[in-house]
């Protein structure tokens, strides 16, 4: 156990917050002084491992993360001068309402939306976790809202899950339920992962298929095999590669100059320091 938390530590002190699949994944590899089985057995010992950490505080709560399980909360402020002060301080001014192209991320479960939030709320694009095969609903509502917030120009959809005999027709359910809703848009699918090239690569831990849906071939290998720190670099690549930097420097500038007239405004209202 001191091996494996040896080991727990290295990977979470290097690149945080990681799901627990995800850094059961990174225990699993064969090169480590003392790898997990790739089994349910392997995941649990890591799993209590990890309690015990965050319980003794060796490891502080936020380095894992869990978008599976949230509390729902009313935004309720003391005073008008709070409110404007608040809207201050998490004010952005939104890149993609006139860029070139409209962006968005896709990922197949909430664990994965739990290790890729925080990049995606960094460049301000929306983030949906399927959760599987993507309701009907949520297919519905997300091809609304990029009508809305697309306004005719092209979509760039990118997409996070496993690679196995579901996760390969997951990806292609959503594209065609979106295309079904948004017949005249413009849109390109992008699969960031997994990919075979990748599982063969970075030699990520796989696992037989249980079946062939789809014509699958090969062993699987889900989303979270994939170190978090390379899975979010992928991700942060592919959207920066929509974001005109000249563009993005003058949209701060302008958010900036925006922030400091909010501040001054909820000063002169009261706010509290």
């Amino acid at each position: 156990m001191a091996q494996l938390t040896e080991q727990l530590l290295e990977v979470l002190a290097s690149d945080h917050p990681q799901s627990t699949r995800h850094l059961f994944y990174r225990m699993t590899d064969p090169r480590l002084p003392e790898p997990v089985d790739k089994s349910d057995a392997g995941y649990i010992v890591v799993q209590r491992l990890l309690v015990k950490l965050r319980r003794d505080g060796t490891i502080p709560y936020g380095w894992i993360s869990d978008a599976t399980r949230r509390g729902y909360f009313v935004e309720t402020w003391r005073s008008p001068a709070d409110a404007l002060q608040q809207t201050a301080q998490f004010y952005r001014r939104s890149y993609w309402a006139t860029s070139a192209a409209y962006v968005e991320v896709w990922v197949e479960s909430r664990s994965l939306a739990g290790v890729v939030q925080g990049d995606c709320a960094y460049f301000g694009v929306p983030l949906y976790p399927s959760g599987g095969f993507a309701s009907l609903s949520l297919a519905y509502q997300a091809a609304e809202n990029i009508n809305d917030a697309a306004a005719g120009r092209p979509v760039k959809i990118l997409y996070i899950g496993d690679l196995d005999p579901a996760g390969v027709l997951i990806d292609r359910k959503i594209e065609a339920e979106l295309r079904r809703h948004l017949p005249d848009a413009d849109i390109e699918f992008r699969r960031l992962g997994i990919t075979r090239e990748q599982a063969v690569l970075m030699c990520l831990p796989t696992k037989p298929a249980k079946d062939r849906r789809g014509g699958f071939q090969g062993d699987t290998v889900e989303a979270e095999a994939m170190p978090a720190g390379v899975l979010r670099r992928i991700l942060c690549e592919a959207i920066e590669g929509y974001i005109d930097p000249h563009e993005a420097a003058a949209l701060e500038a302008a958010e900036a100059s925006e922030r400091e007239l909010l501040l001054s405004m909820a000063a002169s209202l009261g706010a509290r320091p």
